[in-house]
């Protein structure tokens, strides 16, 4: 009988400090896949597989609201070539954003160590742009999903090359020539994610790097009236469904790559093009045109002259809700003459000055 006792003590004993060692067990979490109604999705995704909706573009992010300590993110990458990989943004509760790369084709990424046993909200944005490859959201791995608080009623899309999909800005880890030439992309802190999130807005970057208006570098076979209405920008495929998103504003920050040289009756009869199909998709946005903000004296005085005849174009044919706005400076201290991490801060200050000029906002 005491020696019956003595080893049901040693299992109850033995169960307790188990129980103790492990409080945060694995199964602790549940898996909520990418079709959730509590997961949000802000950009051009193509969800014809709902249970993995794929993203190409800059700038797409999803937001979610967590209960617990731990979180994992579940996604796959395009991984092309082999060796391109996607960098993220991820932000919890609004705090300090902290950038990351995937690894491979499939990733589990943990939230940061050290959170509280108490709700969240995180947002995952793509770094990197279409040329980089997709990425498939899997789901999430939490306690629990919550509803996430109200959206924002404001949205803004940005139109643009690589200064707006965040090129050649992030020196934090590997330095300019270093590494791949994408090392150093970062979309969410460029300045239309910063701009919109100065007007507490949702963003939207429809942006290419090398893209031009009518002439695109780097061998590129595409021009932006060609594929601003994709979801694969880079590879001009899989029609966009406007409806998706209804911007208040939309910017058009085009010509870098054109260059100064160009013949001023095509350019602004193909930018009149281009603002004519935008305005059938929207009919009621604000749409403002850009000069370029890495743009040089040269090119500079060339994109205010054929801006200032675009948008008077415009506004004569009976649409007042066309403007233009001149970028103080140029800013390139980044990789290639791009603007740096604190420029497209600076540039989004100019920007949101602006927009709320115009909106009243």
């Amino acid at each position: 009988m005491i020696k019956q006792f003595i080893c049901l003590f040693c299992i109850l004993l033995t169960t307790t400090a188990v129980a103790i060692s492990s409080p945060h067990k694995k199964d602790d979490l549940k898996f909520f896949s990418a079709n959730n109604s509590r997961i949000r999705y802000v950009g051009r995704i193509d969800f014809s597989d709902k249970l993995k909706p794929r993203i190409w573009a800059p700038g797409v992010y999803i937001k979610a609201r967590f209960k617990g300590s731990k979180c994992e993110i579940i996604l796959n990458d395009e991984n092309q070539g082999g060796h391109n990989l996607n960098y993220l943004e991820i932000v919890i509760d609004d705090n300090k954003p902290y950038r990351i790369q995937t690894t491979g084709k499939e990733n589990v990424i943990n939230v940061p160590a050290g959170l509280s046993d108490s709700e969240h909200t995180i947002l995952i944005c793509k770094d990197t742009e279409s040329n980089i490859g997709y990425i498939d959201f899997i789901g999430f791995r939490c306690k629990a999903l919550l509803p996430l608080p109200a959206q924002p009623t404001r949205k803004i899309e940005y139109f643009g090359d690589s200064i707006t999909s965040g090129t050649g800005m992030d020196q934090s880890v590997v330095a300019c020539d270093k590494g791949q030439w994408y090392d150093q992309h970062n979309a969410y802190m460029s300045y239309g994610a910063r701009t919109a999130r100065n007007l507490n807005a949702d963003w939207q970057l429809s942006a290419l790097a090398g893209v031009g208006l009518l002439h695109s570098c780097c061998n590129m076979k595409v021009v932006l009236p060609q594929i601003y209405d994709k979801v694969i920008l880079a590879d001009d495929s899989i029609k966009w469904n406007f409806d998706n998103y209804q911007p208040d504003v939309v910017t058009i920050c085009i010509g870098q790559n054109d260059g100064p040289q160009q013949d001023s009756t095509l350019y602004c009869g193909t930018y009149v093009k281009l603002i004519s199909s935008l305005r059938m998709h929207y009919p009621k946005a604000s749409i403002i045109c850009l000069t370029s903000p890495m743009g040089d004296t040269t090119l500079t005085a060339v994109l205010k002259r054929f801006l200032t005849g675009i948008t008077s174009y415009a506004n004569s044919q009976g649409d007042k809700n066309v403007y233009k706005y001149f970028f103080s400076r140029q800013y390139h201290n980044g990789c290639g003459g791009h603007p740096d991490i604190d420029e497209h801060k600076l540039i989004a200050d100019e920007l949101t000055a602006y927009i709320k000029q115009v909106k009243g906002w």
